[in-house]
């Protein structure tokens, strides 16, 4: 790794770390999402980076993957996971917390559950362990405290441009011998009460281009340009979409996905609707050094 790419790492790691301390401030019980989601935004910007995708706002049995559109009435409440990437040229930072609205004891324990489940896998984490110990030493933290890990989300590797890199990071048991390697990896836990899967859901509001082509409308191949430049092979939302070509924009996405260049994330939801926490951190492993660039 260069040193250039390191600095950019580690730049963006700590302006996660101002973002979800911002963040921690403002998500409180009946805040609208999208107001949440803007004031991030917002905050990324002033810090001199990009979000690396969508801030995700999921509640109680989404386990991921949901952020408010244009015009979005939803408000903030339960147990609500704040998932933020930070990118500077392409150089990323994932990171996220849970936050417990409601005041409940099951909830809490949850997020503790994540939290824990979380510092096992950084105690694990080095060049030449095997993943499947990572997922053994998560799957063994969050049973401690009474609750399952999700199996079907895992950690991953992290390249430029790409948040979902080559190697997962599983966070239960498995017979898996490959070993980390020098890198960059989020490692993100989720505990649930539920059956430790998810399933899809509604729709996300968040897109990724995946297909090479074009559109026929002229309206719809300027969006479909902006989004080439603006966001590359990082995931975007329908919301930015608006902010920068207003209703007609939102058409111009649905030609767009229509034709096939657009991939549309489900949300995640718990199987059981079981309520769902999350921890992440962003890990470089560099030689013998192990830097978590998200956390102090």
């Amino acid at each position: 790794m260069k040193q250039e790419e390191f600095d950019k790492l580690k730049k963006a790691g700590e302006i996660a770390q101002k973002v979800i301390a911002y963040a921690k401030e403002i998500v409180k019980k009946e805040v609208p999402l999208l107001e949440i989601a803007n004031k991030i935004d917002k905050k990324i910007e002033e810090l001199g980076a990009r979000p690396a995708f969508p801030v995700n706002l999921s509640i109680n049995e989404v386990a991921a993957h949901f952020t408010p559109n244009f015009n979005d009435q939803k408000v903030a409440k339960g147990l609500i996971k704040v998932d933020i990437g930070i990118q500077i040229d392409g150089y990323v930072a994932d990171t996220a917390f849970s936050i417990d609205l409601d005041n409940s004891e099951e909830n809490k324990k949850l997020i503790e559950a994540a939290k824990i489940g979380l510092d096992a896998a950084l105690e694990k984490f080095g060049v030449g362990v095997e993943i499947g110990e990572i997922g053994a030493a998560v799957e063994e933290a969050i049973k401690e405290k009474g609750f399952v890990p999700v199996r079907n989300l895992t950690g991953h590797q992290i390249k430029r441009f790409d948040l979902h890199a080559g190697m997962s990071i599983p966070s239960y048991a498995t017979s898996q011998t490959e070993k980390l390697e020098e890198g960059v990896y989020a490692v993100e836990p989720f505990s649930t009460n539920g059956a430790g899967r998810v399933r899809d859901g509604n729709p996300s509001n968040i897109y990724h281009l995946t297909n090479e082509g074009n559109v026929r409308d002229n309206f719809a191949r300027k969006v479909l340009n902006f989004i080439k430049e603006e966001y590359s092979s990082l995931p975007f939302c329908s919301r930015w979409i608006y902010n920068e070509f207003g209703s007609k924009g939102i058409l111009a996405l649905r030609q767009i996905e229509q034709a096939g260049l657009l991939h549309h994330y489900p949300q995640l939801v718990e199987m059981n609707r079981g309520i769902v926490a999350q921890a992440e951190h962003t890990i470089i492993l560099k030689g013998n050094e192990k830097i978590i660039t998200t956390k102090n």
